[in-house]
């Protein structure tokens, strides 16, 4: 009888290196993407600068309108959201990167404006209150074991409510309302940081093992989604507690 040769493997030992690969595998795409994300907020923070404080803002909004440019810049943004949530299975990775990096330099083109109705000392001012706000849920997010899964379906019935509210206020016209809306968005864009995160966290390892491809279309996805949710806060803290000029 051949002599065999058998490798037994203390379950408990099995589990810990599994553990520690998924581990492995969240941070690894986690960190793709908050550098994509920080990436992108750069480009748009440059480029709003870049235009409001140079003669390029011409080309935004001259003669207290809008130019075409703005429009642009505005609405293609929204285009380039249902291009990249659609085709994420079959846009590659490099398309997805181009794509966001695109709609980054749009937004900034955009926002470039906010220069224009409110101080710089504000604007500065908010961006770092709201990256404090986003880092700290950001953190709950991901530390958390309470499964966020219904808390982040109540958060987006409730800005669909929001929504509907905003566009019955703009024939209203009423000052109260769209000032505790504003309140309300700022709640639910700071819950939705802590519902996004989580939701990229629980899918990172079945991401990771599909692929360095699909890995990084994912984690330009994921960038994209926490960037909106920035942003949104952003300007709604801003609109609520901006000096303007």
């Amino acid at each position: 009888m051949d002599n065999q040769n058998f490798s037994f493997k203390d379950p408990i030992e099995v589990q810990s290196v599994n553990s520690v690969g998924s581990e492995v595998a969240t941070r690894t795409f986690m960190a793709r993407v908050f550098t994509w994300m920080t990436l992108g907020l750069g480009i748009t923070g440059i480029l709003a600068y870049a235009f409001a404080n140079t003669g390029l803002i011409s080309m935004v909004f001259e003669a207290g309108r809008p130019t075409p440019l703005f429009y642009i810049a505005t609405f293609a943004p929204l285009a380039i959201i249902l291009i990249m949530g659609l085709g994420v299975n079959r846009l590659s990775y490099m398309a997805m990167a181009f794509t966001f990096i695109l709609y980054s330099s749009l937004m900034g083109i955009s926002l470039s404006v906010i220069f224009l109705a409110y101080t710089k000392t504000s604007i500065y001012s908010m961006f770092f209150v709201t990256s404090g706000i986003f880092g700290l849920m950001a953190f709950l997010g991901y530390t958390t074991s309470t499964d966020l899964t219904k808390f982040g379906t109540l958060l987006y019935v409730a800005l669909f409510g929001v929504i509907i509210s905003w566009i019955i206020n703009y024939f209203m016209h009423s000052a109260t309302l769209d000032y505790a809306l504003n309140f309300i968005c700022v709640a639910i864009f700071t819950g939705l940081t802590a519902y996004k995160v989580q939701m990229l966290k629980n899918m990172s390892v079945q991401v990771t093992s599909a692929g360095e491809g699909t890995m990084g279309k994912m984690a330009v996805w994921g960038a994209l989604s926490l960037y909106i949710t920035f942003i949104n806060l952003f300007l709604t803290l801003l609109r609520i507690f901006g000096n303007r000029r």
